[in-house]
């Protein structure tokens, strides 16, 4: 798999900056990662490297967190443009959503991580993932309707 290292590094550190909710933490931790990828002689290009990158990134800011993660998401979450978070509706109700199932949204929908690599992630099955997936926009849709 070839690595686009601007839009994955953009996207690791949008994860990074909801995980610990500031900026120069996010940005450590996100340099961190890369070089950590980059200086790994035990990963080989087994073709999961999004999956190997979203785990050194979540260990290193479950290492570097000092933040609950119940905290509302921040005005200023870094996206891109088109981002569905900025409708202020939405924004309030996926802050209603657990923080793992936030963190869900995040990754599938904003960072667009393919299925594949969110099961690996979350030690689950494509079923099992797909279904989470469905229930939570459907009580998203739900709330945001009623």
């Amino acid at each position: 798999m070839t690595l686009d290292i601007d839009r994955e590094y953009d996207r690791i550190y949008r994860y990074c900056y909801y995980r610990l909710r500031s900026r120069e933490e996010a940005e450590d931790v996100t340099q961190e990662t890369f070089l950590r990828y980059f200086a790994s002689d035990t990963y080989q290009d087994t073709g999961r490297t999004l999956q190997y990158l979203y785990t050194i990134a979540r260990n290193l800011c479950i290492d570097e967190r000092r933040r609950p993660l119940t905290q509302p998401l921040p005005e200023d979450l870094p996206s891109e443009e088109g981002d569905p978070l900025d409708a202020a509706a939405l924004r309030s109700e996926l802050n209603r959503l657990s923080p793992e199932d936030r963190e869900l949204v995040l990754l599938r929908y904003v960072n667009e991580v393919p299925m594949n690599v969110l099961c690996k992630l979350y030690g689950v099955s494509r079923f099992a993932l797909y279904r989470r997936l469905q229930d939570l926009l459907k009580r998203l849709r739900q709330r945001l309707e009623g």
